[in-house]
Formats: C-alpha cells, structure tokens, sequence
C-alpha cells in the first residue's frame, strides 16, 4: 500500500494541473478576446508613457 500512498500526489496535482491547461486554452479567444486585447494594449501604452516620460530632479 505504500506504492498508492506514493502516486497519489503525483497524480492529483497531474490531473489539477491538466484542468488548468484546457481551461487556460478554452478561455482563450471568443467573445472576450478584443476586450482583453484593448485592456494589454492600454497597459502597455501607459508603460510606455510612463518611461518616455522626462522626470523632475529631485534634491
């Protein structure tokens, strides 16, 4: 029994960590797709804003 109490583990986390795979990949695209993209889209312009930004000298 001490083979069992062994893959036990092993194969909860395989199976919980194969649910997230095919949820990641299911939520991928459809509907919500141009909304996500529109939301990376402004992250990015804001970081890009912010770097090119000129800084004040602080003393």
């Amino acid at each position: 029994m001490d083979y069992v109490s062994a893959l036990v583990p092993p194969v909860v986390m395989a199976v919980f960590f194969i649910g997230l795979v095919v949820t990641i990949i299911k939520s991928q695209g459809g509907p919500n797709k141009a909304k996500e993209d529109a939301a990376v889209d402004a992250a990015i312009a804001r970081a890009e804003s912010a770097r090119q930004a000129p800084r004040p000298d602080s003393v």
